[in-house]
């Protein structure tokens, strides 16, 4: 009986009986109710939990088959790896078998080699010996043999080779004087021409332009009042300014500017700008003059290291430290023989990394040393020695190449040139020197250079007259016919030649002309 039919039963007998009596069954109905409902849930939890139970037996069962089968299939592919690794390791064997064979057979060869070295090793050391002992037995024959001659002709060494040699000069001094020159004309022929060919092509590749640095430097004004201003009262501007700079002003006629001259480029290049600004400004007079100077001073050191960043950029040379770049700057401010440096420097460069072109040589370390060949001029007026030493010295502070370092120090021959690139060195400073208009001489010094020409080659024996002719390019020798023949022309032209060569400095090259005349006068009566 459910707890459905039980209450209905209840309410039918309630409908009959006394209250008391209703209330006891309605309590007792109640509690058969609650125990009944209880029993029902405990059935039906108990059903439930047997489907669980099933449902988890079934799930258990279900993993257990699937471990099953993974297990299984691990096994197979664990199968399948081990017998490729067994595969893998027989052909590593394989392959390492091979090489333990090929390396033992090379041992073998090479033991047997080393075997047949030191056979042949002690070969040549027993004729080696044998050779030494042959020489020792030539030499001793020979100085027996001097000694024997010695005895014989009562002659020592010395004096029968001395003896020798004067007939052989004797005998075939004509035909020597003939094979010199001979070969002189196809060297020249060969060598004149292919230099010649050589040059050409680097000079073409840099045609710069030839002007000179002037002392003076010419300033325009804006009106001609403003000269008065510049002059001053009772020309205290003037005085102030020539003071201040250490450059003179000088104020003529000419209508619309003023010149400053003055030796030193940078102090002129000073006084320049420092005139502009006082132009500009309009204020002039002695306190404004000092102050505008010493700005000008200020900025002009900054406009060293620019000077040198742009050479070194235009000439495309990297790797310099920076304060070899404010070195080169300052070049710009120094002359030789009218020749600004810094555009020396950098001709040099161009022509000597031409000429490196052309003969196969380093081209970028040629490059370098051409422009840093005169370095040692920016600071050769703070430093005693010459500026091929002086800039030797800087190259190695500042770790620069050996090789370069040879190179500044050998352009002018101080010392002895290493590389080919040290003689290309000295032929693109000689070529940039010596173009026309690149230098100017003081009329003291290039007559002086010609006069040492003339006494050099007159104090040669049988020397007529001498004359330096085309700037000293070219000295005319004119000796005695009747003291100095043919042979003698040739050895007397080179003589004088290398005299030249010891005793001047000068930039490019001195032909020497030996001319010998023979006249035969006579007359008729």
């Amino acid at each position: 009986m459910d707890a459905d039919t039980i209450k209905e039963s209840a309410q039918t007998v309630a409908q009959t009986l006394p209250t008391g009596i209703w209330i006891l069954i309605t309590a007792l109905s109640l509690m058969v109710g609650a125990v009944a409902g209880f029993f029902t849930r405990k059935d039906r939890l108990e059903q439930k939990e047997k489907e669980l139970d099933e449902t988890h037996r079934k799930l258990h069962d279900q993993a257990k088959s699937e471990a099953k089968e993974i297990v299984l299939e691990a096994k197979d592919k664990a199968l399948k790896i081990e017998e490729e690794a067994k595969k893998d390791e027989a052909m590593r064997r394989e392959k390492l078998d091979s090489l333990q064979e090929r390396l033992l057979k090379k041992e073998s060869n090479m033991e047997h080699q080393i075997t047949n070295n030191e056979k042949i090793r002690e070969e040549l050391e027993k004729k080696r010996k044998a050779i030494e002992e042959i020489k020792e037995k030539i030499k001793a024959l020979h100085e027996e043999e001097v000694k024997q001659l010695e005895k014989v002709t009562n002659l020592k060494k010395e004096d029968a080779k001395e003896i020798l040699l004067e007939r052989i000069e004797k005998d075939y001094s004509e035909e020597l004087a003939y094979q010199i020159k001979k070969k002189e004309e196809e060297i020249k022929e060969t060598a004149d021409e292919e230099a010649r060919n050589i040059i050409a092509l680097a000079v073409q590749k840099y045609a710069s332009e030839v002007t000179m640095e002037s002392t003076i430097t010419t300033v325009d004004l804006p009106n001609d009042e403003m000269k008065g201003r510049i002059i001053g009262r009772e020309g205290r501007n003037i005085n102030a300014f020539e003071q201040t700079t250490g450059i003179d002003v000088i104020v003529d006629d000419t209508p619309g500017s003023i010149l400053i001259s003055g030796f030193d480029l940078m102090r002129r290049y000073i006084a320049k700008k420092t005139l502009e600004a006082l132009i500009e400004d309009g204020r002039i007079h002695p306190a404004r003059i000092e102050e505008s100077f010493h700005k000008v001073q200020e900025s002009t050191k900054k406009l060293l290291k620019k000077f040198g960043e742009k050479a070194v950029y235009d000439t495309g040379v990297a790797g310099l430290p920076k304060e070899i770049v404010e070195l080169i700057g300052r070049l710009r401010f120094r002359t030789s023989y009218g020749q600004n440096i810094l555009k020396h420097s950098i001709e040099t460069c161009y022509i000597a990394s031409a000429l490196a072109a052309e003969l196969g040589a380093d081209v970028t370390l040629t490059k370098k040393a051409g422009l840093l060949h005169d370095i040692g001029k920016a600071i050769d007026h703070e430093v005693d020695g010459s500026h091929a030493k002086i800039g030797a010295d800087v190259a190695r502070k500042y770790n620069i190449d050996e090789k370069i370092i040879n190179c500044i120090e050998a352009h002018h021959e101080e010392v002895e040139a290493n590389s080919v690139e040290a003689l290309i060195i000295q032929a693109a400073d000689a070529i940039s020197a010596s173009r026309p208009g690149a230098r100017r001489e003081t009329l003291t010094s290039y007559v002086k250079r010609l006069e040492e020409l003339e006494r050099i080659a007159r104090s040669f024996e049988g020397v007529d007259k001498s004359y330096a002719v085309q700037a000293g390019r070219e000295v005319r020798v004119f000796v005695r016919s009747e003291e100095v023949d043919d042979l003698k022309t040739i050895k007397l032209s080179k003589d004088i030649a290398g005299r030249i060569e010891r005793d001047l400095s000068y930039p490019g090259q001195v032909k020497v002309s030996v001319i010998r005349e023979m006249r035969a006068v006579d007359v008729a009566k």
